[in-house]
């Protein structure tokens, strides 16, 4: 026999719900227990600062006063040797988090040095090994050990699948602070 529901019961949903309608309140839940006021600050960190200085530092609590909403401490984790870059920048930085929320709710940044895991860029794909050059691959047959010769005979490999030195790309220069586009 089919169950009889209750009138205070939740009708059933003739489709299933995507991750992303529950997450957001789940991680609201968890960002608020570790200093957060809103979570899309840490989701939304690249635009708020932009790509260059969100690629070596990440926001990880927002600390307030007392019993206040405004004039907060935001700590950030930043790479090693950026950090006194990051503290040049902070009135600037200061302005956009303030300006992200729409009232002044960080007045202070303080900067611990870390690592910061740059999730957005992905590991370059290796190229597959060519096979093994016949002159090499002679040299490599004389070799004793079984694992020493499987490493040099990967290794040809690669060097056979390249086409010249790897390419190296400069990074873009430093935005001063008079230059620096407005987020809005």
């Amino acid at each position: 026999m089919a169950k009889m529901r209750t009138p205070d019961e939740t009708p059933r949903r003739g489709y299933a719900r995507a991750a992303g309608d529950i997450a957001g309140d789940i991680s609201g839940m968890a960002f608020k227990r570790f200093g957060f006021v809103q979570g899309a600050i840490v989701g939304r960190w690249k635009e708020i600062v932009g790509e260059r200085y969100a690629r070596v530092s990440v926001p990880e609590s927002i600390r307030f006063p007392a019993g206040k909403k405004s004039s907060g401490t935001l700590s950030l984790v930043v790479e090693g040797a950026h950090a006194p870059l990051m503290q040049h920048m902070t009135p600037m930085i200061i302005e956009r988090v303030n300006r992200f929320f729409g009232y002044e709710a960080v007045a202070r940044i303080s900067f611990r040095q870390g690592r910061v895991a740059d999730a957005g860029s992905a590991r370059p794909l290796r190229q597959s090994p060519a096979p093994v050059p016949a002159e090499i691959g002679d040299g490599l047959r004389a070799i004793a050990d079984d694992e020493l010769r499987a490493c040099l005979t990967a290794l040809a490999g690669q060097v056979a699948a390249t086409t010249g030195p790897p390419m190296v790309e400069r990074p873009a220069p430093i935005p001063s602070l008079i230059n620096l586009p407005k987020v809005s």
